[in-house]
């Protein structure tokens, strides 16, 4: 089976022009979690406004409200205790692109949240607790769409599509299939992350010359997250955002090295965007 290799992102497809306006490069909204478990979804929500989302909100429930106010400043805030407030929220149009899954939490309440997004219709990216839910609910899954991203690392790819090879020759075949089943874009994480959507079945090897092994690090996946939302929500079309978001992690990373953690890696995108010519 031949891969595309995935290479750096269309410069002209993130850059900023001069006349535009935040709304230009729209909203992304991310679905947070509980109080003490408010990292993921605020590195997810800084990733998504460094690569160029022109607003970016965290949502979360009141009681962590103010633990997230005393970390962000740049990211706005919402309460959100229940589907009833994510309803409100979605009522504006000008909501471009959804984040759900980091910190997020695996109870009733957050089933059903996910339910209320994904029927929402708009770019949705599915991460971490958001592919637990999906992967245990049959009605969460009926609902994935094509403007889902799924970002699974392979514990989670295989609980989302059990009966999938664990030999490595067959994982590209098994996201292929996956993409397919679902209709939606599947990124699968790994050394060699691969991309399979509308446009075929992508590979970008974090390997030789290009290695970036401290990308194995907490929070790392939830950057990811954000970085292919934050493209999402600027207009990106899903398959391209999650090729691109998977080339910006590793040359970040890159660019850091030794003793990278999570919360250096959208710090770093100002440098690759520079060298991108933007």
């Amino acid at each position: 089976m031949r891969l595309r290799e995935i290479g750096a992102p269309d410069a002209a497809r993130i850059a900023k022009r001069e006349g535009q306006h935040k709304y230009d490069h729209g909203h992304v909204l991310v679905l947070g979690g509980p109080p003490a478990q408010g990292g993921a979804a605020r590195l997810a929500a800084r990733a998504a406004l460094r690569v160029g989302a022109g607003l970016v909100t965290l949502a979360c429930p009141p009681a962590a409200l103010a633990e997230n106010a005393a970390r962000l400043d740049a990211v706005m805030l919402r309460a959100l205790a229940g589907t009833e407030d994510l309803e409100r929220l979605l009522a504006d149009p000008r909501l471009s692109a959804l984040c759900l899954g980091p910190g997020f939490g695996l109870t009733d309440r957050e089933r059903d949240l996910v339910a209320v997004a994904l029927d929402a219709g708009r770019p949705t990216v599915l991460d971490a607790d958001a592919l637990t839910l999906v992967s245990r609910e049959r009605m969460l899954r009926q609902r994935l769409h094509p403007g889902c991203v799924l970002t699974p690392h392979a514990g989670e790819f295989r609980r989302l599509f059990p009966g999938t090879p664990e030999d490595e020759g067959s994982r590209a075949a098994a996201v292929r299939e996956a993409a397919a089943e679902t209709g939606a874009v599947i990124l699968l994480k790994g050394a060699e992350t691969l991309v399979a959507g509308p446009e075929g079945l992508a590979v970008h090897a974090a390997t030789g010359a290009r290695s970036a092994p401290w990308l194995a690090t907490a929070g790392a996946g939830d950057v990811l997250a954000g970085l292919i939302a934050g493209l999402l929500g600027r207009g990106v079309r899903e398959q391209e955002a999650a090729e691109a978001g998977a080339w910006l992690h590793v040359e970040a990373a890159r660019g850091v090295g030794p003793g990278l953690i999570a919360e250096d890696l959208p710090e770093a995108l100002p440098a690759v965007f520079r060298a991108l010519g933007l």
